[in-house]
């Protein structure tokens, strides 16, 4: 009996099979429909990651159950669902799209595409059936239709507009073009009762009132509102929804501070992903965070919490990740973390824990990723730590750390960052250090190590920062063959030798370079034909050089250099000149001579002459360059009038200890943000221009040792950030004292009025908030004032 029942269903289940291949199951219609839409949209393999799109498979006469991306009903042989998702479409949407067409669908995706701005058709409201709908990061923009909420058996809606870009190796994320409106968002909640994800990352919520979200769907299990520009108090009712597993709160970019209290008890049970950024959360981390058995990943970054982490942290034996970066959190780090035994990624860097790592961090055994920088953390580095064989990413930066590396022994095979700077470390820096074969960022910059460079063993370093220590011997020849570096930084150390230009012909990627401040000396091939094409920031002060590096002469991105305290003789090169991208010169203290030329790089906003041997006037290139910021170009042997007009952008302008003469200009005064004005010790003499009362910014004044011939100039006392007036040595006369009864310099630091002609009291108001004067009895001046 059992046996002919089996045969009967099996004989069915045949019939059925028959039956089903036989049947056409795409309609007509909907075939029609989908080539329509292909044709609407050309294939652009430029705006998507792959070089295929499945509607090329989309061909007539095939059935279109067949085709990639379509599913039917295996029964009515309707299209219910479709996957065009980074298909490399292109083009804009129309609001009588024909795919509008397919009313049985219940899944739509159209994600990662380019509808080149298009809005949202309303008409999207025609799929009355659909549960599914993602149209995330495909370009669409403006208001969300109101019509969205209509779609009311949706289960899962991705709206998400997030941009993201790369940046100096640093992906950056950005607000799209989605705006949704506080109605929309409203009829959404109240509609969506089925709704189980609702992404809304990167959708411009500005005006949307977050206490709308209180009464989201009992059945959401996951809410993704990062980026949105949200503001205002967020109900915390979200974290007790019984089905919640994922919650993403994003603060960032909006004008509105965004708030959420964190609740002290009945936490979603279910919860295992908890994000929240750039949100006020209620200033304590609460001890029932213990309670979040299920939680795998919690980041309260930028939070503004204080206080101690409750111990209750360690109760989270399934958590992966924590990151509790930059906030307000003090003492100890607490001993419970230890117990994580699942983290694979630690950040508590840029808050304010105290006193030593303790031991049990070496629990963490699955750690790839450790931040614990910008504290206050003290003691010596934990040898435990060495246990932590698996970590890609190490920073202890910005602490007090002091004695040496303590590990003898490293398994650091995977490391490839590794940041201690900004500490007390002293010591030798341990051979391993420069075994490591896959170490790329190595900063052990700021702290007191000593001893020599070993000879690096591997060239995958793409970063090296040794700067501010107390290493010594010659540079490693090794460093010739790190061809992958991009910035190197030795200045501030007690190196001696003498180092070969060539040593650089083999970094091609090079971009940034320090070499100053040590008993270096770089010595340049004649015959040299190298260039480094990569190069832009390249700092040889006291180097001992006699003449320019020829090998930055074919830099054309170079946009600082920096070649002070050398011996450079002779002329700045003519080639100086054609480095457009050139932003900051600073050639101070040396032995240049001549002439300032006639050209200088377009787009420079920094240039320091200072200590040489310049002569003759300003060039007028330099009177035309509103570019230019800073100008340094004391101690000279300039000559000439001060131009009426100089750069119009000038913060500092330094021109003391030349040999300028006549009145001090008044042009360039007129519209002037200057906070630096040094005219010390030149051969200016007339009034001192009362056009300075339009430079609010200015910060220091330094007229001294000229000839100016004038009264006490009451009329920049209302100079708010003024903190050093010096008119010492020059001819000033009459009375210092003041009609004006009301405070006056209010920031005044210093004061100047020795070698004058000034008489009567001083008054007491312009000296009652000094903090440094000068003696006003130098050389015997002042003698007068009583």
């Amino acid at each position: 009996m059992l046996s002919t029942t089996l045969c009967l269903l099996f004989f069915l289940l045949c019939l059925k099979t028959a039956f089903s291949s036989s049947l056409h199951l795409c309609s007509h219609e909907e075939a029609a429909a989908l080539l329509q839409f292909k044709t609407s949209f050309p294939i652009d393999y430029t705006v998507c990651y792959t070089n295929y799109s499945k509607t090329e498979s989309w061909k007539e006469g095939i059935d279109c159950c067949s085709w990639d991306g379509v599913s039917c009903d295996n029964v009515t042989g309707h299209v219910i669902a479709l996957d065009l998702s980074s298909d490399c479409l292109s083009g804009t949407f129309p609001s009588n799209s024909t795919l509008f067409l397919l009313k049985n669908l219940k899944s739509l995706n159209l994600s990662f595409n380019d509808f080149r701005f298009s809005e949202i058709p309303p008409e999207i409201s025609q799929f009355t059936r659909l549960k599914h709908l993602d149209i995330s990061h495909s370009e669409f923009s403006g208001q969300v239709p109101a019509e969205i909420a209509h779609l009311s058996k949706l289960v899962s809606l991705n709206l998400s507009d997030l941009l993201s870009f790369e940046y100096d190796n640093i992906v950056v994320s950005s607000l799209g073009n989605l705006i949704l409106e506080t109605t929309t968002l409203r009829n959404l909640v109240q509609n969506l009762s089925e709704v189980r994800e609702l992404v809304l990352s990167g959708v411009n919520m500005t005006s949307v009132n977050p206490r709308f979200f209180m009464n989201l769907s009992s059945s959401l299990t996951t809410l993704d509102l990062s980026y949105t520009v949200l503001g205002g108090n967020f109900p915390n009712s979200i974290f007790h929804l019984p089905n919640l597993k994922n919650f993403y709160l994003d603060g960032s970019f909006g004008e509105r501070n965004l708030t959420i209290d964190l609740p002290s008890s009945n936490w979603s049970s279910p919860l295992q992903q908890l994000y929240l950024h750039d949100v006020d959360c209620g200033r304590r981390l609460p001890e029932s965070i213990g309670d979040l058995k299920s939680l795998q990943s919690l980041s309260l970054f930028y939070c503004n919490l204080e206080g101690s982490i409750p111990t209750s942290i360690g109760n989270l034996s399934e958590l992966t990740s924590l990151n509790l970066a930059i906030n307000q959190f003090s003492g100890p780090i607490p001993a419970s973390i230890g117990n994580l035994r699942q983290l694979t990624s630690l950040h508590l860097s840029c808050n304010q824990f105290s006193g030593p790592i303790l031991a049990s961090i070496g629990n963490l055994t699955q750690l790839t990723s450790l931040g614990l920088s910008s504290n206050n953390l003290s003691g010596q580095i934990p040898s435990s730590l060495a246990n932590l064989t698996q970590l890609t990413y190490l920073s202890l930066s910005y602490n007090q750390f002091s004695g040496p590396i303590p590990f003898h022994a490293i398994r650091f095979s995977k490391l490839s960052e590794l940041d201690l700077s900004y500490n007390l470390l002293n010591g030798t820096l341990p051979p391993w250090i420069f075994t490591l074969p896959l170490l790329e960022y190595l900063y052990l910059n700021h702290n007191q190590f000593q001893g020599q460079i070993n000879q690096f063993q591997e060239n995958s370093l793409t970063w090296l920062d040794l700067s501010n220590n107390k290493l010594q011997g010659s540079i490693p020849n090794s460093i010739a063959n790190l061809v992958n570096l991009s910035y190197l930084d030795l200045s501030s150390n007690h190196f001696s030798d003498l180092v070969e230009a060539d040593m650089f012909s083999a970094l091609q990627n090079l971009e940034i370079i320090f070499r100053s401040d040590n008993n270096l000396s770089l010595r340049m091939n004649a015959n040299a034909n190298f260039t480094l094409p990569k190069l832009t920031y390249v700092s040889f002060s006291s180097c001992n050089l006699s003449e320019f590096p020829n090998f930055l002469r074919h830099s054309n991105g170079l946009q600082n250099l920096m070649l002070s305290k050398n011996s450079i003789h002779g002329n700045i090169p003519e080639w100086i000149c054609e480095k457009d991208d050139l932003e900051i010169l600073d050639l101070s203290h040396n032995n240049l001579m001549g002439k300032i030329p006639n050209c200088l790089p377009k787009f420079l906003s920094v240039l320091n002459l200072q200590a040489n041997y310049f002569d003759g006037n300003i060039p007028r290139w330099i009177c035309e360059k509103d570019d230019l910021e800073i100008l340094d170009l004391s101690h000279n042997n300039l000559i000439g009038k001060i131009p009426n007009r100089l750069p119009k952008f000038l913060s500092v302008l330094n021109l003391q200890a030349n040999y300028f003469d006549g009145n001090i200009p008044f042009g360039f005064l007129e519209f002037c943000v200057l906070q630096n004005l040094n005219l010390h010790g030149n051969q200016m003499d007339g009034l001192l221009p009362r056009s300075l009362v339009n430079c609010s910014m200015l910060e220091v004044l330094d007229v001294g040792n000229n000839s100016i011939e004038d009264t006490f100039p009451h009329w920049l006392e209302s100079l708010p950030d003024l903190q050093v007036l010096v008119l010492r040595s020059n001819k000033f006369h009459g009375s210092v004292q003041s009609t004006k009864e009301s405070p006056s310099f209010p920031k005044l630091r210093v004061l100047d009025l020795s070698s004058n002609y000034f008489v009567g009291a001083l008054p007491v108001r312009y000296i009652e908030n000094f903090n440094a004067m000068m003696d006003p009895h130098k050389d015997g001046n002042l003698d007068r004032i009583q």
